[in-house]
């Protein structure tokens, strides 16, 4: 029977958070048994025909039947069952008509034959009713889409590989399962920076201060390809108020936890503060990645913390800028000319410290200090803050890629890493806008008397003489996801093609066999 966990049990499901580290592997009687790990043979197939629309295997084979919404009797937890924040028949049509199953296969399959990858992998199920289940698995793509519409989960979360299928926990000896990859992760949360930011607080946000989001997203890619020599890096929109990125390079999967903790540390300049609640304490001279750091922000921090948060406008938030600053007299001379100037915007008040040091109002002044304080005022209001203990440990569960957030009702689409700038949250189609964009698609197809098989792959009338070959247009290509389904697979393309290279390379290239081989 499932792993289940109480409602009660469960952090809040308001905000982006995420599910607890997956415990130890439970005791279970001596008489335990291991899942063979002999992988199916890889078949030649080419990059381009991967995503074939007109394959039975299509990312959404059930998108015109009517699936039970009831989890079996086997996997339902016990539980107070609570109000659903989204009508369930409403995520069942999302399921059915809009989840990618196949590319979130192929995507932690590395390939598009069925492997332990997969198999392996733990999926926790956030129910309806607020409880989830634990150490779910599936061997092919088809039975993950079947068991998910079955279940009709609010969302679920992705979990590490293990050296055996996580189903089978109770029939191994303690210890004996183990996990062996996952994706090295990373998670940004608005709130982490309420203390820099003016105008949203929580679960809020607006354009000004995703920003934030926005900054941390060039910094951490940055620095994850140019330091640490990572390609294949995916950052998704967490549906309310952060971002999440999955490293998914082969070396970055097979991390041990101490060397994740390693990155995270590196990452991780913003800590918890000294006496004086400076959170920026660097060494002299700036190590390379800080140096280009701020070479990233500084832009962000005359925009965003100057004008847009206009963060130093308050007394209370002028004094804590002058806290972060060297000398005592210097900061008894802006302290008197903002007193009697009490609206004066913080852009002037960060051009006042340059002003009065160059005026000489302090004997004691060392330029070098602060310049170097400027700095880490910059820093310390600009710089990514990310919840390292996500990135640590190989068995920390983390949302999936296009799954709904239960409070927003928006999907977790694919952010464009190398150009976030041009990402809008407040923009991210919610389930019941999607839904109505399919109807809006049909009415209008309807009343042109044009039948859905008439279409061309881009959802234009195709010409009589193509009609009878044109390809019945899935339902995601009528609606605003699109662009997001296709970014998507354009990033699995670019894994998969790397994976098998990398095979080819150590000599691991198979050909797949048996009646199993094209089962996805």
């Amino acid at each position: 029977m499932p792993h289940s966990v109480s409602s009660n049990d469960l952090p809040e499901q308001d905000g982006d958070d995420i599910l607890p580290d997956a415990p130890p592997a439970e005791i279970a009687s001596d008489s335990g048994k291991e899942e063979s790990d002999v992988e199916n043979r890889k078949m030649g197939i080419k990059l381009e025909d991967m995503f074939s629309d007109d394959e039975e295997d299509q990312d959404f084979p059930h998108s015109n039947v009517n699936i039970e919404s009831s989890p079996p009797p086997d996997a339902v937890p016990t539980s107070v069952p609570t109000p659903s924040k989204i009508d369930t028949d409403a995520m069942l049509a999302f399921y059915q008509r809009l989840f990618p199953f196949r590319s979130i296969f192929q995507w932690l399959n590395h390939g598009i034959i069925p492997s332990s990858d997969f198999r392996n992998r733990e999926f926790a199920l956030t129910l309806q009713n607020d409880a989830y289940l634990r150490y779910q698995s599936y061997a092919t793509a088809d039975q993950f889409s079947k068991e998910i519409l079955k279940i009709n989960p609010s969302r679920f979360e992705i979990g590490p590989e293990y050296n055996a299928n996580p189903r089978d926990r109770k029939t191994l000896r303690g210890g004996q399962l183990k996990p062996v990859s996952k994706e090295l992760v990373f998670d940004i949360d608005l709130t982490d920076y309420d203390d820099v930011r003016t105008c949203c607080a929580k679960a809020n946000i607006c354009e000004k201060c995703w920003a934030f989001v926005t900054m941390a997203i060039e910094v951490v890619d940055t620095a994850l390809r140019d330091d640490f020599g990572f390609e294949h890096i995916m950052w998704v929109y967490s549906g309310r108020r952060g971002a999440h990125a999955w490293v998914c390079d082969q070396r970055a999967r097979q991390l041990p936890d101490d060397r994740r903790r390693a990155i995270a540390s590196y990452l991780e300049i913003v800590r918890g503060g000294d006496k004086s609640g400076k959170r920026v304490n660097l060494k002299r001279p700036l190590h390379p990645h800080i140096s280009r750091s701020l070479d990233i922000l500084k832009p962000y921090f005359a925009r965003t913390t100057l004008v847009d948060q206009d963060a130093f406008l308050s007394s209370e938030q002028a004094e804590r800028l002058l806290a972060l600053l060297p000398d005592k007299t210097l900061n008894d001379a802006l302290r008197k000319k903002w007193e009697s100037a009490p609206d004066r915007p913080s852009a002037s008040k960060w051009t006042d410290i340059d002003a009065l040091a160059k005026a000489g109002i302090s004997s004691t002044l060392n330029p070098t200090a602060l310049k170097d304080a400027k700095l880490d005022i910059v820093l310390e209001y600009t710089y990514p803050r990310l919840d390292s203990e996500v990135s640590k440990k190989m068995i920390h569960l983390l949302k999936s890629p296009f799954v709904v957030h239960p409070g927003t009702g928006r999907v977790c689409v694919p952010i464009d890493g190398r150009h976030p700038e041009e990402f809008n949250p407040l923009t991210v189609p919610t389930v019941t806008e999607l839904l109505s964009e399919i109807d809006a698609w049909d009415a209008n197809q309807h009343s042109q008397n044009v039948p859905a098989d008439a279409m061309d792959g881009e959802g234009s009338i195709a010409n009589d003489s193509d009609a009878r070959g044109a390809r019945k247009l899935q339902d995601f290509e009528k609606t605003s996801l699109k662009p997001y389904i296709d970014r998507f697979r354009s990033f699995i393309a670019g894994l998969i093609k790397a994976e098998k290279s990398n095979k080819r390379e150590r000599g691991e290239e198979e050909t797949a066999s048996g009646p199993d081989a094209m089962e996805f």
